[in-house]
């Protein structure tokens, strides 16, 4: 099987280990993993601010890097509910406005195959249990986009329990917003803020070594609340999880 990986902007930028955990985790399975260079953006923060006509034009270079896999792989629940959710009213709007049908054209062909990591594990590869090993302590924050959007259900958590060495603590008030919301952290920082403490608060109470999502975004922002508290404990994305083996990130 050979899939695309969508590495997404934050990754790229802030998080590339991440981005190397997902090939490693892959490749482990015996999954081809391709990275398309004309990837970018997928315009999450222009659409989210208003600039619907800003977007169009990264909804088109998402068709055309990839627009020849069959699979497009995503460790970025935010970003692969752009894709699914928002690309299709983009299209739609676009064609209502009688510019023809080449976004919704596109958006038909990017949604059925854009993949959030953990939605690939379990729905097209059927496997929970991916030989991690993973010795620490971990509470797990369920990010909006992937609880809300795509649904994601206990899929992080199905793949979280079978990870060997790992004892996964509940997290209270796990389905609150951590208060970052992309541009909504800018444009309300202090409600922001005070949202992000309270997941902070839940998260020290847990008494675990880390934090896990499977959105490096809500992670800046979570980890940045408990840097600023002097906290040890570490955000770490699912996929640098599901990646570590006894010998290490293969």
């Amino acid at each position: 099987m050979r899939v695309a990986l969508f590495v997404t902007c934050i990754n790229d930028l802030l998080h590339p280990r991440t981005g190397q955990a997902v090939v490693a985790l892959l490749e482990r399975l015996g999954v081809e993993v391709d990275f398309p260079d004309g990837q970018s953006c997928c315009g999450q923060p222009q659409f989210n601010t208003g600039y619907r006509h800003a977007t169009e034009p990264l909804v088109r270079r998402f068709d055309h890097a990839f627009r020849d896999y069959e699979y497009v792989v995503t460790p970025s629940g935010s970003c692969a509910a752009m894709v699914r959710d928002n690309y299709p009213r983009i299209g739609a709007k676009a064609a209502a406005e009688g510019r023809g049908r080449e976004l919704a054209d596109a958006a038909a062909l990017a949604v059925p195959k854009t993949y959030e990591l953990t939605e690939f594990l379990v729905d097209v590869l059927k496997v929970t249990d991916v030989g991690a090993y993973y010795p620490h302590t971990v509470t797990y924050h369920p990010t909006c986009h992937g609880l809300r959007m795509l649904g994601l259900g206990d899929r992080p958590r199905r793949l979280l329990e079978q990870v060997k060495g790992l004892e996964l603590r509940e997290l209270p008030g796990a389905e609150e917003c951590c208060g970052f919301g992309g541009t909504f952290a800018v444009k309300n920082a202090a409600v922001s803020a005070a949202m992000g403490a309270d997941k902070v608060r839940n998260v020290l109470g847990t008494g675990a070594e880390a934090v896990c999502t499977v959105d490096n975004s809500c992670l800046l922002h979570i980890g940045g609340t408990l840097a600023r508290q002097g906290s040890p404990v570490r955000p770490v994305h699912i996929a640098e999880i599901l990646a570590s083996t006894e010998g290490g990130v293969r």
